[in-house]
């Protein structure tokens, strides 16, 4: 039997077809638990996936659970990552913001997410950056979908405040009114952006901002999702006010980054217009023992109280009414590779075990409009899979061991 342990390599396909054997395979479309499954993967792609029968196997998971690729759909890779100096990622050069995000993207392929957004860096279009690299096999890392900066008003929840003077590519998606944003929108197309990232209402996590402000209006917000939908794209808000969500819903954004103080209303119109919550619910408890021990500014301590278990009655509410909810984190505000803690919470606060992986497979594909090529292990799609030891939906917690990994159809070691 051969075994391949791969650092990382280029894009080049194997020379002939790998084979996985699965002990148990999570169907997520039927949330089916699979017994002794063979899994064909043919360059980056899934081929066939039947019983197993006897052949020569390269990948022996018989003692796992297989499961897609994991999705995280809010991370922050391309940056410093949070701790108590506001400053740091001015003091961090954009190369050495790089190299930390090559660091970052491995921990995260390592922890089992396979893909993921990057919503946001303070040094524009870092990100973009290391998606090419990854893309390109010299960086070892997950898929990557970049929004390469924020856009926010001046001053606001996007913006690095109370620091000085913001070196110029700091300050790359900053503006103010529809037109700004419609031409700050095609700059950020213009050097690689994915899609945008819209930062609606003040932030947790940003100095002189308070989460209920509307920082941005419902024509600058429309601006964005015009611009996004030209280049075949979509827009993702950062709201955590009531208002500031409606007001991002009703600009026509895709998804809802946060969404902590959601109302019922803002609920039934997330459902009435198929937006997804994206809702890091887990970070808050990272934020108040990390932060308080660590001397985090008293006003991220302050906010992240007023909005963390907010957030977590909101969220089941959500989740009750069926709205949309993919997985995201706020890796960054975190130790990257601790994304699977989550999984635990949005248990917690009222999802079934299939229901929170669903949310980082097959909604975070359809999210992203990848629901065709990720988020599920089936004949056609990317040959992105984990193998687990244990059941995640008697136990959703085994997420959180680090899995062996095949990303782009190649094993990770």
């Amino acid at each position: 039997m051969r075994f391949f342990f791969v650092l990382w390599l280029s894009l080049a396909a194997w020379a002939e077809p790998l084979t996985v054997r699965a002990g148990h395979l999570l169907d997520v479309a039927t949330g089916r638990m699979l017994s002794d499954q063979l899994i064909t993967i043919e360059g980056e792609r899934v081929i066939r996936v039947e019983p197993y029968h006897p052949v020569t196997v390269q990948i022996d998971w018989s003692d796992r659970t297989v499961l897609p690729g994991l999705i995280d759909l809010h991370t922050h890779l391309a940056d410093v990552g949070q701790n108590e100096d506001v400053a740091l990622p001015m003091k961090t050069s954009p190369a050495a913001t790089a190299l930390l995000g090559a660091l970052h993207a491995r921990q995260t392929l390592a922890a089992g997410f396979t893909s993921v957004r990057d919503v946001g860096t303070y040094r524009a279009f870092t990100d973009v950056a290391l998606r090419d690299a990854i893309e390109a096999g010299t960086v070892p890392g997950p898929r990557m979908s970049v929004a390469g900066a924020y856009l926010t008003c001046p001053g606001g929840g996007g913006e690095l405040n109370g620091v000085g003077e913001v070196p110029a590519d700091m300050r790359f998606g900053v503006a103010r009114g529809a037109a700004e944003i419609a031409s700050r929108s095609e700059a950020l197309f213009g050097g690689g952006s994915d899609f945008l990232k819209l930062i609606v209402t003040g932030a947790v996590l940003a100095i002189g901002t308070e989460v209920e402000e509307v920082e941005l209006g419902e024509d600058e917000v429309r601006a964005a999702v015009e611009v996004a939908r030209r280049h075949g794209s979509y827009a993702t808000a950062h709201a955590h006010g009531s208002q500031g969500i409606k007001t991002a819903i009703r600009g026509g954004v895709r998804s809802l980054e946060h969404a902590s103080l959601i109302d019922d209303e803002g609920i039934a119109l997330a459902k009435q217009h198929g937006v997804w919550l994206v809702m890091d619910i887990y970070n808050g408890d990272y934020i108040e023992e990390i932060g308080r021990k660590q001397g985090w500014p008293a006003e991220y301590l302050r906010k992240n109280l007023e909005t963390t278990e907010l957030q977590r009655q909101a969220f089941r509410k959500a989740v009750a009414a069926g709205v949309n909810i993919g997985f995201g984190t706020d890796a960054g505000v975190f130790p990257h590779g601790l994304n699977a803690r989550q999984f635990a919470y949005m248990v917690r606060y009222g999802m079934t075990p299939l229901q929170a992986i669903q949310s980082a497979t097959l909604e975070a594909a359809t999210l992203m409009g990848k629901e065709r090529e990720l988020g599920q292990v089936a004949p056609g799609f990317w040959a992105d899979l984990i193998g687990v030891k244990g059941d995640p939906l008697a136990d959703i917690r085994v997420l959180e061991t680090a899995p062996a990994v095949i990303c782009r159809g190649l094993p990770i070691r």
